[in-house]
């Protein structure tokens, strides 16, 4: 049985109203090599989908300067899950990058935030390399059609074909500007799905996070049935960064949110074949190309934490890969008075460690919800989190989490 632990540990606000305030997803650079500013975005509604005429303003917290927030700019290319990836350049402490509107389409921008030079890059960016070379990217408008929430309002050229070859994951030279489609849908779709049945449903490609050597990345290729709405079945598949070597490693069912632990394995919650839901390490290294996933093969993916990590989150590891930072949904499911729960957990010690709750009111939910999406400083000591439970809309929130953990390096 797994220990629990309760610390109590101030939550502090980095922002106010006007306005409301979040970062978005819990896989991006949010602090700097430094951990003096963060990335924030601001926006002045909250409550429907955004439309190609609303814009965002982005910044900088300086937390070092009474949280003072530094403008550097705004977009037309966001949602609310995930904002309009605005993250850090890794190896860079002077450049961010993040997406924006070009004409019928996306770019993306890279800022010195010191100099506000800027350079754009005509391709829309999803998740980057740990060199900060090379990014990847996929066709954000059909993303925000098929899933709300994660993609961007726009047209979708290829709306009325369900896997369409025009449509895929690029490969995006953050260097020369050059990108190329490296996997398309119409791929991905060829390749048959064990139990489930995607014929005539509609395909698109979500969650792309490049390995920590830089050699292969993770993609979800998921469907819905083409009457229907929402997630039916998603596949997990790993690939070499030039899009050669796909291997699927769950193939079809339900899989959703994972990171890196090293080069060589992916923690997520899922339900692997035979097994229950859960939090699994997968082997990155196995599936067959291509085709009949080798997950299915016992030994290729390990419970983590079955009686402490209980619920799906948002998971991330600490630096030095000992801890876990993790929330999860709201509980009561259908009440103002639902918790969203924040905490660490060690692996080796199989030792759970809460450090907050937030309410999260009955109006936040669906495409518009505010998960907390934990992320960390550099140094693991710090985390933060976007919350509404301060009853003035999205904001964001500080925890020093160094009473609990100390950080320290990675390797693969």
């Amino acid at each position: 049985m797994s220990e629990r632990e309760t610390a109590s540990l101030e939550a502090r606000a980095l922002t106010t109203g006007p306005g409301y305030h979040w970062f978005g997803y819990y896989d991006k650079l949010q602090f700097d090599p430094f951990d003096r500013y963060v990335l924030c975005m601001a926006v002045d509604f909250e409550g429907r989908s955004p439309t190609v005429d609303d814009r965002i303003r982005i910044g900088m917290i300086d937390l070092q300067d009474n949280d003072r927030w530094v403008a550097l700019g705004e977009t037309g290319a966001w949602c609310w899950q995930q904002g309009c990836m605005l993250q850090w350049i890794p190896g860079s402490a002077r450049e961010v990058i993040y997406n924006d509107r070009a004409g019928d389409g996306f770019c993306c921008h890279i800022l010195d935030v010191y100099t506000g030079e800027r350079r754009t890059i005509p391709r829309a960016v999803y998740a980057l390399s740990p060199d900060g070379k090379t990014g990847v990217g996929l066709d954000f408008a059909r993303t925000g059609r098929l899933r709300p929430g994660y993609g961007y309002a726009g047209v979708d050229p290829s709306e009325h074909d369900p896997a369409p070859e025009d449509c895929g994951i690029y490969r995006i030279d953050l260097e020369t500007g050059g990108s190329e489609r490296i996997i398309t849908l119409a791929q991905m779709a060829a390749i048959p799905c064990l139990d489930y049945d995607h014929t005539d449903c509609l395909h698109w490609f979500n969650h792309l996070l490049v390995s920590p050597d830089g050699e292969r990345f993770i993609f979800l290729h998921r469907w819905h049935a083409a009457d229907g709405t929402g997630i039916r079945s998603t596949r997990m598949c790993t690939a070499n960064l030039d899009g050669s070597d796909v291997r699927v490693l769950h193939d079809g069912g339900h899989f959703s949110h994972f990171i890196w632990r090293d080069c060589d394995r992916i923690l997520a919650w899922c339900t692997p074949p035979g097994r229950e839901p859960g939090f699994y390490l997968y082997d990155a290294r196995t599936g067959m190309p291509g085709t009949v996933p080798k997950a299915l093969v016992p030994g290729a993916f390990e419970p983590v934490g079955p009686d402490a990590m209980t619920a799906d989150g948002h998971c991330t590891y600490l630096q030095g890969g000992e801890w876990v930072l993790n929330d999860s949904y709201p509980r009561p499911r259908k009440s103002d008075l639902r918790e969203r729960p924040l905490y660490l957990y060690h692996p080796g010690e199989d030792r759970r460690v809460d450090i907050g709750s937030f309410r999260s009111p009955l109006a936040y939910e669906g495409e518009y919800r505010c998960d907390l999406h934990p992320r960390s400083s550099r140094d693991g000591r710090l985390v933060t989190i976007d919350s509404v439970h301060g009853g003035n809309g999205r904001q964001l929130y500080l925890l020093d989490v160094s009473p609990v953990v100390a950080g320290v390096g990675v390797g693969c």
